[in-house]
């Protein structure tokens, strides 16, 4: 049986799995595109973050992706001006809670994106400039705790207000859209 791999840009609002057994009206990554049975995502973005997804048939190839210290890139817009000092101190290791248990991050590399991102508008708006500035930040990890990158740019001060993963390894979001599904041979991670 020949397996087969998908990238996504998964949207705003949606949960990175295709079933959900809560009783609660959730959109699933299935609604997005006719996906063959079998197809699972290699790790998860939450429903308020959007960006790259790989998906796969392949239970082997997920183990590998996730097994690996795969890095992974997001580009975080943040609420206020981020300074040197705070993009220093993510790429130190800053603590944060994790299942009621206090966490370090890695180290990992962060930079301020002196030009913003062109990504489409999101489903939901983030807010006004009335409400103060904003910036963007480029954040690369190689872990993955549950909503580690918002807990991190909150532990230096910087709440996350919008969170767009843009590369997993060597594969890049590039030009897909959002809820734009595109088929590949194989990751390249």
């Amino acid at each position: 049986m020949s397996h087969r791999h998908f990238l996504i840009f998964k949207p705003y609002g949606y949960l990175s799995q295709f079933t959900y057994n809560l009783k609660r009206n959730k959109k699933l990554l299935g609604e997005l595109h006719d996906l063959p049975e079998g197809t699972m995502a290699i790790g998860r973005l939450d429903e308020d973050s959007e960006g790259l997804l790989l998906l796969t048939t392949d239970g082997m190839m997920s183990e590998i992706v996730r097994s690996k210290k795969v890095e992974k890139e997001y580009y975080v817009q943040v609420d206020g001006i981020i300074t040197e000092e705070a993009i220093a101190q993510l790429k130190a290791g800053v603590e944060i809670g994790f299942n009621g248990i206090r966490y370090v991050t890695k180290q990992c590399e962060a930079s301020i994106l002196h030009d913003p991102p062109t990504f489409p508008e999101r489903g939901k708006k983030i807010r006004d400039e009335r409400h103060g500035p904003t910036s963007w930040l480029s954040v690369t990890v190689t872990e993955g705790k549950f909503r580690q990158v918002r807990k991190m740019t909150a532990a230096v001060g910087f709440p996350t207000l919008r969170l767009v993963r843009v590369r997993v390894g060597n594969v890049i979001l590039g030009n897909l859209q959002p809820g734009e599904v595109m088929e590949v041979e194989t990751f390249e991670i």
